[in-house]
């Protein structure tokens, strides 16, 4: 039968091998059709297991995997309309761009005409008319990653799956193929699959972030949710962008909570809807990066900043738009400021400077 739609429900899923239980451990989650999602964690944490039993190339061990309302285990890749664009491209050498792409086509039984007809709006829209007749080894890393991705769209599916596409490519080039990516997503209209370990490249391309860890998802949702609002201290240390602090809670007060710290005076964190907090509660709360703004001893406050933490500069990185300041603030641990170019050479600081770290209060968030 047919599949129509391309939404993926995957229910109880769980995954063995050789004795090593649950590389893939209850996962449950819904991927819209359409939809771009990007499957993102440590190596081992079983992401790329996913992949494949969502493809056909694995079956799970326990658990159901829906597409387009159709439960599919046991179903081969053709009969569940799914494809899979490999990290290595997996191109014939000896094939030229068109032949490259049409091959399902030529498998599945289609005439020579429809063939090529088919293939060569595919060529257009990867914008590889004028590379049609080259071999894989003439094209750049870019175009072959292009071939790979036409041929896997060729097939018509209603989910396409890619295992780390951009692992083999310069920055540079990453940038650019994650645009196009982007735009091949939207322009064919069917849910894209994506796992990677790059960070910035999951927010950058993704509807839906899912964030593994040891075979369970510790968090799914929206790109910047899941960067801006991680659960646990977990997402918050993966994705980046955040510092974490651990403390006891002091008191309760209302709408917020004070958390004894290094700070002289506690930190103080607003409460939210869904914490619990107790007095003499342990809690770890995380600010992010680029909320830090960081002043001399001495120096008032800025407006709307309560905190402070005394700090030494540990090492400073340039990165163009800001500037990458590591302090001591947490012992044992990074505690780092992303302050922005033209406020840091204004008045820079340098390595073994004393500095108070501040934040204003709504910035700082309670974890689960």
């Amino acid at each position: 039968m047919a599949i129509e739609r391309g939404d993926i429900e995957l229910a109880g899923v769980c995954k063995s091998f050789d004795g090593v239980t649950n590389v893939v451990d209850g996962v449950n989650l819904r991927i819209a059709d359409g939809a771009y999602c990007c499957f993102i964690g440590p190596s081992g944490c079983g992401k790329t297991t996913i992949l494949r039993m969502i493809a056909g190339h694995e079956d799970p061990t326990a658990g159901e995997i829906v597409i387009g309302g159709q439960n599919v285990v046991g179903l081969a890749p053709v009969q569940r309309r799914t494809a899979m664009m490999f990290q290595s491209y997996a191109l014939f050498p000896h094939l030229t761009v068109r032949d490259n792409i049409a091959f399902a086509l030529r498998v599945r039984g289609m005439s020579k005409a429809e063939r090529l007809r088919a293939t060569d709006a595919m060529i257009e829209k990867v914008r590889l008319t004028s590379f049609a007749d080259r071999l894989p080894a003439q094209l750049s890393g870019g175009q072959q990653q292009r071939v790979a991705l036409a041929r896997a769209a060729i097939t018509e599916p209603r989910v396409l799956l890619l295992d780390e596409p951009l692992s083999a490519l310069d920055e540079q080039l990453r940038v650019q193929m994650r645009q196009e990516l982007r735009r091949m997503q939207r322009e064919l209209g069917i849910t894209f699959i994506h796992v990677t370990h790059t960070q910035l490249e999951a927010i950058a391309l993704a509807d839906l972030v899912v964030v593994m860890d040891q075979g369970q998802i510790k968090q799914a949702g929206a790109a910047r949710d899941v960067y801006a609002h991680p659960h646990d201290r977990y997402v918050a240390e993966f994705m980046g962008g955040q510092n974490v602090l651990s403390g006891r809670v002091e008191k309760v007060n209302g709408s917020s909570f004070t958390l004894t710290q290094a700070a002289p005076d506690g930190i103080e964190v607003p409460l939210q809807a869904r914490s619990k907090i107790n007095v003499g509660d342990t809690v770890d709360i995380a600010v992010r990066r680029d909320d830090i703004t960081l002043i001399r001893p001495g120096q008032n406050l800025p407006p709307g900043c309560a905190a402070s933490l005394p700090s030494r500069v540990l090492a400073i990185e340039y990165q163009g738009y800001f500037v990458k300041v590591m302090l001591d603030t947490v012992p044992d641990d990074e505690f780092v400021a992303y302050v922005p170019e033209k406020t840091f050479f204004a008045n820079p600081f340098t390595v073994g400077d004393v500095v108070v770290a501040t934040w204003a209060t709504e910035h700082a968030r309670p974890l689960a």
